[in-house]
């Protein structure tokens, strides 16, 4: 449990607990013999009494209550040592697997509360797959004391049965053989709610597990409350569409929650009904990432100077939801990415990461302004998608790697993207096979015969009066040359002669 302030956690804090699972027999000998040396009995006893607070017979919540209840059954004493104490113990249990720790902020009363998400131990036989947990077990009780543990928990086959898998046959009935389910009447009402009960717990779960996730505690505790757009972000508690934006434009702009609140307290970013204007949020989310991005490199010249060193690596970004690559759209990895990504890596990258984290792959130092003010017009002007963006940074990429004459500039940027607007390439696929059809028709130009337009080109800027010279039609030879029949040969002796002697009559 990670606590920075021990106020937040208090005897007076309530929380809840949940658990989707009973403990079988197995379990208790597991948590006894096996947990109970790694983080103590006494976080053992603690995990045990969150168990009892749901009902045996059933899974689900227990009743939301103050914390108090568990520092008067543990016997800690409500204090600045005794809260420390607690966090220790939870941590030790969330080291191991058996809890999950949330904590939820209220806005009606100003205060945290509590959710433990108890989680099943490990059955024996993945325990000692799991090689983190087998060597905390043998630090703390030796390595025969584990391997005399692990002959315990198995019982071993009978003599008669040894060696036998080799004739084992599986003549298991399957389900469909003995059962029979009529799929002419389908209860759509029956999934839904299942669905719709089934997503709720996925949804929280996923949204715990993501540490760089910004939700709407984090940004109404350090939103001003005397704020006009108050309201407006207190709206946001109950839509999850528009938390969504926040975090893209946040991960987009490496923004942090500070940041975050400063542009919402801004004035022009809420619509009048409440609604989040994501190009305005865009334009000054970037405004704010080139600012900063002018100072970090002010501070690290200015660091240099002072104490020479390697500069900081960028902070990982979140994780959001990613979406998959069909193989047939895969595009080749480019030379500098071939010892650290493989296709599978490189293609969801494309795909998923955002523009400004593509380029900061493709340079190691900082990005060039002049590239970034380029992908940054036709991002918030243009409004074509990232994963278009992306695949357009890729095909740059590979014609600067492929031709060395090649550069980049804007209008010859700009020139592509406007041509991807006016076909409408607006999926990642779609522009997969637009770049594929402009590497072959450049492949054709560049493998062509060649006109008379290289040799214009030799001479451009080289004439007095400015005029391009003439072209000179020069005959090829026939690539089906014969040699000439003596039949042929005697006739043009003939004709020869007879213009010889019409010439001298002439004479």
């Amino acid at each position: 449990m990670r606590m920075n302030n021990m106020l937040h956690f208090t005897e007076n804090h309530r929380y809840c607990v949940y658990r989707d699972f009973s403990l079988s027999p197995v379990d208790g000998k597991t948590l006894n013999l096996i947990y109970q040396p790694m983080v103590g009995a006494f976080a053992i006893s603690l995990y045990r009494l969150l168990v009892e607070q749901v009902p045996q017979d059933q899974v689900g919540y227990s009743r939301v209550e103050q914390q108090r209840a568990l520092f008067l059954t543990l016997g800690i004493e409500p204090s600045e040592k005794g809260r420390s104490y607690l966090v220790e113990q939870t941590s030790r249990l969330e080291a191991v697997g058996l809890l999950q720790t949330s904590r939820m902020y209220m806005t009606d009363s100003d205060e945290y509360m509590y959710e433990y998400e108890l989680q099943p131990p490990l059955s024996p036989t993945e325990f000692f797959y799991t090689q983190h947990l087998t060597l905390l077990l043998r630090d703390k009780i030796g390595k025969f004391a584990v391997l005399s543990l692990r002959e315990r928990f198995f019982s071993k086959e009978p003599g008669d049965m040894y060696a036998l898998s080799y004739n084992k046959e599986n003549i298991t009935v399957p389900f469909y053989e003995i059962f029979e389910l009529n799929t002419h009447s389908i209860d759509y009402e029956l999934e839904q709610a299942i669905a719709e009960t089934a997503m709720a717990r996925q949804t929280k779960g996923n949204v715990a597990d993501e540490e760089d996730r910004i939700n709407y505690a984090d940004i109404i505790l350090r939103f001003p409350r005397e704020s006009v757009n108050r309201a407006h972000v207190e709206g946001l508690r109950f839509n999850p569409e528009e938390m969504g934006v926040l975090n893209y434009v946040a991960r987009k702009f490496d923004l942090s929650v500070q940041d975050l609140c400063r542009l919402l307290d801004e004035d022009g970013v809420f619509d009048p009904s409440g609604g989040i204007l994501l190009d305005e949020l865009q334009r000054r989310a970037n405004l704010h990432f080139r600012q900063g991005k002018r100072r970090k490199e002010e501070r690290e010249i200015a660091y240099a100077k002072v104490v020479p060193g390697p500069s900081a690596q960028p902070e990982n970004e979140g994780h959001l939801e990613e979406h998959p690559v069909q193989m047939e759209y895969y595009l080749e990895v480019p030379k500098q990415f071939v010892d650290k990504c493989d296709i599978h890596q490189y293609n969801m990258m494309l795909r998923n990461e955002p523009y400004t984290g593509l380029l900061k792959t493709f340079f190691p130092g900082a990005v060039p302004d002049n590239l970034l003010d380029i992908f940054t017009k036709i991002d918030l002007n243009y409004k074509l998608p990232g994963e278009v963006i992306n695949v357009l940074i890729h095909y740059l990429m590979s014609l600067l790697t492929s031709n060395t004459e090649q550069r980049i500039n804007r209008n010859f940027v700009e020139a592509i993207a406007s041509n991807m607007l006016m076909k409408q390439i607006n999926t990642y696929e779609k522009a997969v096979a637009y770049i594929r059809e402009q590497s072959k028709v450049k492949m054709k130009s560049s493998t062509g015969p060649q006109t008379g337009t290289s040799r214009r080109r030799s001479y451009k800027g080289n004439t007095a009066a400015n005029k391009p010279k003439p072209e000179i039609p020069i005959m090829e030879s026939s690539a089906e040359e014969r040699g000439v029949s003596d039949e042929e040969f005697a006739e043009m002796l003939k004709l020869a002669e007879r213009m010889q002697s019409g010439k001298n009559n002439e004479a």
